[in-house]
């Protein structure tokens, strides 16, 4: 058999200004074109989220830094906003008198001496469930028949269940309690400076309210009958005749006293702006109420 000569290898022409890397290019393009459509919208989906990210960066540089203006621009509209707030709030005195009223009784009283009938008004506070009243001994003492109306425009005779002549301190039980019976809440102790306020019927001024402070604490002073209260609340805010049995009040509407009397040097029965209470944790005992 006859052999066939093997053609010799033909040289290959290279251009000389090319480079190796013209050379790898297919390989590298067939690399590209391998990837799967997938990929490749992987890729497209991050390029466009960089872009928009850049673009935002860019358009949105951030809130500028605060100067000493706007702080005090802050802080002022801040204080402004506080005070509106308060305005807009009840005074301590509206609402130590609003949540006292249900409470606020009005006391008459009938008797006969040797001048003749007599009659006399004063205050008091109903204290308990049971619609106890208290009050001071001076206004029923003596008396021939109590009356307390309430403020929902009811009555009822009322007779001394106990009373304390040393405290001049009164509990009254009605025949009747009104409807609905709101007893007071009894507060704690008062320091001097403290804000209080007197309510009661003075000159028969009814659900009258008077304001003050707490002028000094653990008075002594001595009342018609030739008796020596001790222990006493003195305060500025007004007090006159139909205020004795009445309840002095803290911010709150607390029951911290009950007004007693007044100091006058003229001996006459008007307020000169002195007047006196009994401690609710003394006047307290008399209705039953445990020390507080």
């Amino acid at each position: 058999m006859a052999r066939l000569p093997v053609p010799p290898e033909v040289p290959v022409a290279v251009d000389p200004g090319d480079s190796e890397e013209r050379v790898a290019e297919p390989s590298r393009i067939g690399w590209l074109r391998r990837l799967s459509r997938r990929t490749w919208a992987a890729v497209v989906a991050v390029l466009v989220v960089a872009g928009i990210a850049a673009f935002v960066a860019l358009r949105d540089p951030g809130p500028p830094p605060l100067t000493q203006r706007d702080v005090d621009q802050r802080v002022s509209a801040g204080l402004e906003a506080h005070d509106e707030e308060e305005a807009r709030a009840p005074a301590e005195a509206s609402v130590a008198y609003a949540t006292i009223q249900p409470s606020l009784v009005l006391i008459t009283t009938r008797g006969a001496n040797a001048e003749g009938e007599y009659g006399g008004t004063g205050a008091g506070v109903i204290v308990n469930a049971m619609g106890t009243v208290l009050t001071a001994l001076h206004v029923v003492e003596d008396a021939d028949s109590i009356t307390v109306a309430y403020t929902d425009g009811t009555s009822s005779p009322a007779t001394i269940a106990s009373a304390d002549p040393d405290n001049d301190i009164a509990a009254l039980v009605p025949e009747t309690p009104p409807e609905t019976v709101v007893p007071a809440v009894l507060g704690g102790g008062v320091q001097v400076g403290t804000p209080v306020y007197a309510v009661g019927h003075p000159l028969g001024l009814p659900g009258s309210l008077s304001a003050g402070v707490v002028s000094a604490l653990d008075r002594d002073v001595r009342v018609d009958g030739n008796r020596r209260l001790e222990n006493l609340i003195q305060i500025d805010a007004a007090v006159n005749p139909g205020n004795s049995g009445g309840p002095l009040l803290n911010s709150a509407g607390q029951v911290v006293g009950i007004v007693t009397g007044l100091a006058n040097p003229n001996d006459e029965s008007l307020f000169v702006g002195i007047g006196f209470a009994v401690p609710i944790a003394t006047a307290g005992g008399t209705a039953g109420g445990p020390p507080r």
